[in-house]
């Protein structure tokens, strides 16, 4: 079978499930939709091609949009794989895939003692980070004041003072939240401007 078929396949069982769950007849979701009854069946059965202009009614009737009624099914859209940074000590997690309707990137990461303490660059950029640290001790750098926080603790600071998050004394996995101008520092720093 190829994608396509499956995703045809997908797309009728998706339509069927979505009837069923309602309680609806054929007859019921027909009439919500202007199709026939028949020209339904078919489509819940394979035996007739589905057409775009038949989706979006369908689609509207059951309650949902087209896009989640077509959506693929391929892993990616399910698996979390990491990104690894080998120069920088880090191992990202991307746990949030579009930014959110507040602009928010939620990430796990995992940072280690790639570099000693106190030769990263603090960075600076608009807004406020947050964190927590899920284990291990994060070293947190703002502007001459260096904070150790603690696995089950957190902290919240604004970026607007030199900052930099490191491991202390081994790896440390944290769960953190940003804004746009904190994903693009911590998350895709440029070359010429390493950030922890």
């Amino acid at each position: 079978m190829t994608q396509e078929t499956d995703l045809d396949g997908l797309i009728r069982q998706r339509i069927k499930g979505l009837r069923l769950a309602r309680g609806w007849s054929l007859d019921t979701l027909a009439a919500r939709c202007y199709l026939s009854p028949s020209t339904l069946s078919r489509i819940e059965t394979g035996h007739r091609r589905i057409a775009l202009d038949q989706l979006v009614p369908i689609a509207r009737a059951l309650g949902t949009t087209l896009d989640q009624l077509i959506e693929s099914v391929d892993d990616d859209d399910v698996v979390i794989r990491p990104q690894r940074d080998q120069v920088r000590g880090v191992t990202t997690w991307m746990l949030s895939r579009e930014r959110a309707p507040h602009g928010v990137t939620v990430a796990k990461m995992r940072v280690t003692p790639a570099r000693p303490v106190g030769t990263a660059e603090l960075g600076v950029h608009p807004g406020r980070d947050w964190f927590t640290v899920l284990s291990g001790t994060a070293r947190l750098q703002l502007g001459e004041r260096t904070i150790l926080v603690e696995p089950g603790d957190a902290a919240e600071f604004s970026t607007m003072v030199p900052h930099a998050i490191g491991a202390h004394d081994g790896p440390v996995e944290i769960l953190i939240i940003l804004d746009h101008d904190g994903e693009r520092a911590h998350l895709h720093p440029s070359d010429e401007t390493p950030e922890q």
